[in-house]
Order: C-alpha cells, then structure tokens, then sequence
C-alpha cells in the first residue's frame, strides 16, 4: 500500500502520511496511478452532486472546481506546457527548442488558451452529465484516463531524462493486464469509458511524431484530453438514449 499513498501524494493535494521515498518506489507508484483515479472521481463527482442541489451549473462548477484543486491542477500544467512547445516548434521539430520551452516554468498564450479551451470544455460537459444524473459514470472517467500513462509508459520512448523516463521499466505486463481486465469491467457499465482506447493511442503517436517521445507533461496532457474525451463520450450516450 506505501505505492498507493505515494501515488497519492503524487497525483493530489489530499492529506497523506509522511513516509521516506525512494527513486525506484517512486517510480513503481505508476503502478496505483487508476486507483488514484477513482479517490478523484469519488470527490470531484460528490461535489457535482451536492452543487447540483441547487442547479445544474452550479453542480458543474462545484464538479470543476474540485476536479481541479483535488489535483492540484498538475495535469493542466502539462497540458499547457505541452501546448507551448508544440506552438515553438510548429513550422519545424526542434527538440532542443521543444526541451527548453518545457523546462521554462513560465506560460506561454498557447499554454493559456489550451488551459482555458480545457476548462471550458470539461465545465460544459459536466454540466450536460450532471443533468442527466451521471455521477456513477463520473467517477470511472479519472481511473480510465490514469490507465493510459502504464501504456504510454511501456511502450513510448522517453522525451528525456525526466519523469517519464523515471517511470520506464516500472510498468510489468502483469500491472498493464490488470487494469485492462477493471477498464473491461467497467466499460460494460458505462461503455463510453472506451474512448480512452483510440484517443491514447492517438495521444502516443501524436507526442513522439510531434514532440519525440513522451514525459511528465505529455502524461499530464495526455490525462487530460483523455478525461475530455470520455466525458464527451459518455454525453454524447446518455442524449442518444435519452432521444431514443
């Protein structure tokens, strides 16, 4: 369990114990990274419920807002660093330029406008998922996106000597097996959690033909346009069967 409130402490701002930590334990943390994701979608579609008592905007905003501080916004990070460094290298790959406007800790207007394109559009599919009463569905949406980084991880080059490197050869087919075998079982009860497939295979090709390889910010966008995915997704099916 020590790998689960690493990950924990990892992934989230949530109260942990403080427990010495080293490189490899660390790295093998990936490995609870979907179990994380459900602690996630427990509190972030709890919130949606409660500010739902109100009306569905505010259950939306409620949802938002703690999706992004259980988080700790560390994937939105990503997601705007990624943004950044595809826009400097958009005429022609540079992978000098793409690795040193990842490690600049400042955000650029690509950044800015991927963070806020996110925001609004988890803001706007959450509510459409809080009016339909989704909140069981809502908490398998964190879990599926967190399984993507153990497939990334076991087969994408790494982009550097970072935190994507750091998690290479932690990921065994055995973990990948597993939560292949959860994923199946909760697609069966909210199918649209499937999208997850075709859009992290799309994510992987896109960062290693685009940016090289994959690292902590590309786990973190990656995770993030997952999310976005099968929230839409899972939507899109519920007005389907809604109309039908």
């Amino acid at each position: 369990m020590k790998g689960l409130v690493i990950a924990i402490q990892f992934l989230t701002r949530l109260p942990t114990p403080r427990i010495a930590v080293s490189a490899e334990e660390f790295a093998r943390s990936i490995r609870w990274f979907p179990a994380v994701g459900l602690i996630i979608g427990v509190i972030f579609s709890g919130a949606g419920w409660l500010g739902a008592l109100i009306d569905p905007w505010t259950g939306a905003l409620a949802a938002l807002v703690a999706w992004v501080l259980v988080t700790g916004a560390l994937h939105l990070d990503g997601l705007g660093d990624i943004a950044d460094a595809s826009g400097a290298a958009h005429k022609a790959p540079d992978r000098e330029r793409v690795l040193a406007v990842l490690a600049d800790p400042h955000l650029g207007s690509f950044g800015v406008i991927a963070i806020a394109l996110q925001l609004i559009g988890k803001l706007v599919l959450l509510h459409g998922a809080v009016g339909h009463g989704l909140y069981p569905a809502l908490v398998a949406v964190p879990f599926a996106a967190r399984i993507a980084p153990l497939a990334w991880t076991r087969w994408l080059p790494p982009l550097h000597q970072g935190l994507g490197a750091r998690f290479r050869g932690a990921v065994r087919p055995v973990d990948l097996a597993l939560w292949a075998v959860l994923l199946l079982i909760a697609v069966w009860f909210v199918p649209a959690l499937l999208a997850i497939v075709p859009v992290g295979a799309a994510w992987g090709w896109w960062v290693v033909r685009r940016i090289g390889g994959i690292s902590g910010d590309g786990h973190g966008a990656g995770i993030e346009l997952g999310e976005t995915a099968m929230l839409l997704a899972m939507l899109a099916h519920a007005s389907g069967a809604a109309g039908g």
